[in-house]
């Protein structure tokens, strides 16, 4: 038996091309509705200093995967990063291990790419101005994500301060994404907010407007919301898995929503395809992940040519 073959970041990341990936969570997400991958609700064990380490196993007919990861908002303050983590991918027939890819990065771009696919099916309109709330790992993936499809659009930034919102920008300045601070006010033009942070009270709660998709992305335990309520309440609203948010999306906890209105990504990919016209409503995406997601990344990964 060959020895398995380990990716880091940047190896991960030149696999998993953002469009590519689009295309294999579209696919994914009506698997997932249907049946067909097989992802429970991830597990955590809790870390010192409020961290976490999470279990997310799924499996397909033809791959199974397995990402354990923690993460450590505490790390932050020693200069480290706040997420660590592998995927190992598995033969879905024989369970054989084949490859191990770089955690955090897959966690990342799926993430991203998962934003992208709601702006794809959900958006009303083709987006010309988006707003990223946050400057951390995940605000940094989305913005690159946005750049790389959405090149055209204008990309601004919110962070805690103008200082952390300038440095956002000019990192992702060498990548050649061109980020503009927002400077504590949301400019009107704004189509598209995601939020990425990881936030214990909302850091969004302007009025549902049926012009502007809002997607929240950074919390994922129920005592942490990002998304007013007011908002939520007044939006239709998309989940990434139902069963995950049903246990973790804070946002739409605390909201206390209807879930017999909620809807599945999976759901507004199958309307889409179907050209089922949707009533005109503010809408909102919440996604909190889910394994079925990195196992679509992995898909992505194999496929690709030679790993390098």
């Amino acid at each position: 038996m060959e020895p398995i073959a380990i990716y880091d970041a940047p190896a991960t990341a030149r696999l998993l091309d953002f469009g590519v990936l689009i295309d294999a969570l579209a696919d994914a997400a009506q698997e997932h509705d249907a049946g067909r991958i097989h992802a429970p609700v991830r597990t955590g064990v809790p870390l010192r200093d409020n961290g976490v380490m999470l279990s997310m196993p799924a499996s397909a007919d033809d791959i199974a995967i397995h990402k354990l990861v923690s993460v450590c908002p505490a790390n932050a303050a020693r200069g480290m990063p706040t997420i660590f983590g592998a995927v190992t991918v598995c033969n879905g027939a024989t369970g054989q291990p084949e490859f191990i890819l770089d955690g955090p990065t897959v966690t990342g771009r799926r993430t991203a790419a998962l934003s992208m696919l709601g702006v794809r099916v959900l958006h009303p309109g083709t987006p010309r101005a988006f707003l990223v709330i946050g400057t951390g790992q995940q605000a940094r993936f989305h913005a690159e994500a946005i750049g790389h499809l959405h090149p055209q659009a204008t990309l601004y930034v919110q962070g805690r301060t103008e200082a952390a919102e300038s440095a956002f920008a000019a990192h992702l300045a060498q990548s050649g994404v061109h980020v503009t601070p927002a400077r504590g006010a949301a400019p009107d033009e704004i189509d598209t907010v995601i939020a990425a942070t990881t936030s214990k009270t909302p850091v969004y709660g302007a009025a549902a407007r049926k012009d502007r998709l809002v997607i929240g992305v950074g919390a994922f335990t129920p005592d942490a919301a990002e998304i007013a309520p007011e908002t939520v309440r007044a939006s239709r609203v998309f989940v990434d898995d139902l069963a995950a948010a049903r246990e973790e999306a804070g946002d739409l906890l605390q909201a206390g929503i209807d879930w017999a209105a909620v809807r599945t990504i999976g759901s507004a990919v199958a309307d889409r395809q179907a050209r089922r016209i949707v009533p005109e409503a503010p809408v909102l995406l919440k996604t909190v992940g889910s394994g079925a997601w990195d196992l679509a990344a992995c898909r992505v990964a194999r496929a690709a040519p030679r790993r390098v």
